[in-house]
């Protein structure tokens, strides 16, 4: 039979379930970037991801979110837009309430920033995570539902928690090694199709076997 491998341009990829959508085919901001396959998950409007799921997006920071990524429902980025003051007697971003405080606008537009948030390949986030400013997500992890995310997470790493913390890492580090090297996402979406059963649930040394020549 012939290789077909699926359509990372629909909106909408499971028949009859308008509750998940890929996000490459919806987002609109030139401040997101999002890889193929990368799905969101909502029973309410998933459509709505932009201004519902990561916000605060004021910029210039950017949410560049790998493939192959599984967004439960509820998954939320919060992005540097949401930093207030720390360093006087209060927090309150005065000058954004207009008249003659407008004119203190550096005192909220110089804040510290953390950069961009990044998502790696093939990560899954679990329902209702949370993920905050400048946070960079490895290859391969896993976010337990309900975890706030304050630091980065290495490649293959499973965290959970508030705030969310490693509880282990799904490979040993030499397997880790290997797997990056590998790259499977990066495949042409034919060989993908091809050994999709071996990069579900497959050996590092099965992958290694079916890797690309």
């Amino acid at each position: 039979m012939p290789v077909v491998p699926a359509d990372p341009t629909v909106l909408h990829p499971i028949p009859g379930q308008p509750r998940v959508v890929l996000l490459k085919p919806l987002v609109t901001s030139p401040l997101i970037e999002v890889g193929e396959f990368s799905y969101y998950d909502d029973p309410d409007d998933p459509t709505a991801f932009e201004t519902r799921n990561v916000l605060y997006h004021y910029g210039p920071e950017k949410l560049v979110i790998g493939k192959f990524c599984a967004l439960a429902e509820g998954v939320r980025f919060i992005m540097n837009g949401a930093n207030h003051r720390m360093d006087g007697p209060s927090t309150f971003p005065f000058p954004i309430m207009g008249g003659s405080w407008a004119e203190h606008a550096d005192l909220v537009t110089g804040l510290p920033r953390r950069g961009d948030t990044v998502v790696g390949n093939d990560v899954w986030l679990g329902y209702r995570s949370l993920v905050m400013p400048g946070v960079h997500i490895g290859q391969g992890a896993i976010i337990a539902s309900g975890s706030v995310v304050v630091d980065d997470v290495p490649d293959y790493g499973m965290v959970g928690g508030n705030p969310a913390r490693l509880l282990r890492r799904r490979y040993r580090d030499a397997d880790v090694d290997r797997l990056l090297a590998l790259a499977w996402w990066d495949w042409p979406l034919e060989h993908i199709t091809e050994h999709l059963r071996t990069i579900m649930s497959g050996s590092v040394d099965d992958l290694e076997r079916a890797a690309p020549r």
